[in-house]
């Protein structure tokens, strides 16, 4: 969705969107955090290759992939006087 598209959600639905964000938020930094292990197992093991490069991958994915940018959604419900 666009920022038009977020300007025309309902208040509940702004909320959901919110509360979506804030817990994929926290799933992400789980599978961050995971991810982060394997690598520095892997470091530990000496063994350098898949699986290395594939976690690394998978991490810059996550932190690149917001449905929305967290700015234009507070910056939303600021605007309506939402929390």
């Amino acid at each position: 969705m666009e920022q038009k598209a977020l300007a025309e959600l309902t208040d509940e639905e702004l909320l959901q969107e919110a509360k979506k964000m804030k817990s994929a938020a926290i799933m992400n930094g789980f599978l961050i955090g995971f991810l982060a292990g394997v690598i520095f197992y892997s470091v530990i093991k000496n063994t350098w290759g898949f699986l290395t490069i594939i976690p690394l991958f998978l991490i810059y994915k996550l932190v690149n992939q917001p449905k929305y940018k967290s700015e234009e959604l507070k910056s939303m419900l600021k605007v309506r006087n939402l929390k």
